[in-house]
């Protein structure tokens, strides 16, 4: 069974930074591709960033380009997302999810955590 757990988000003032993280068990963490995704209130669940099994590739939304940072250690069984110059437009729950490769399409990815809610405050 497959079990990703999300944490690390909270309220933060626009300009400032959060890291998440996501802890996995119960399968091989480093055969898969990791992704962040999120979804605001009143939106549809969309993609934010996504690292490959080798680190070697990573992807971003256009929206988080140069402001958020995807990493993963497999010894771990981790994956971050370092957050930076936050946004209130960032404000959303914030999954991750993990499936055979990396790409921003959600329908990729066969495993979900619960999610971590981020606010960013005016």
């Amino acid at each position: 069974q497959v079990h990703l757990v999300e944490s690390g988000g909270g309220l933060v003032q626009a300009g400032g930074s959060l890291r998440l993280s996501c802890a996995a068990s119960g399968y091989t963490f480093s055969i898969y591709g990791l992704g962040w995704f999120r979804q605001a209130p009143g939106k549809e669940r969309e993609f934010v960033a996504a690292i490959s099994r080798s680190v070697i590739n990573t992807y971003y939304a256009d929206s988080v380009k140069g402001r958020f940072t995807i990493s993963r250690d497999n010894a771990k069984n981790t994956v971050y997302l370092q957050m930076n110059s936050l946004k209130p437009e960032d404000t959303a729950i914030y999954y991750c999810a993990a499936g055979r490769v990396a790409t921003m399409n959600e329908h990729d990815y066969t495993y979900w955590g619960q999610g971590t809610q981020v606010t960013v405050s005016s």
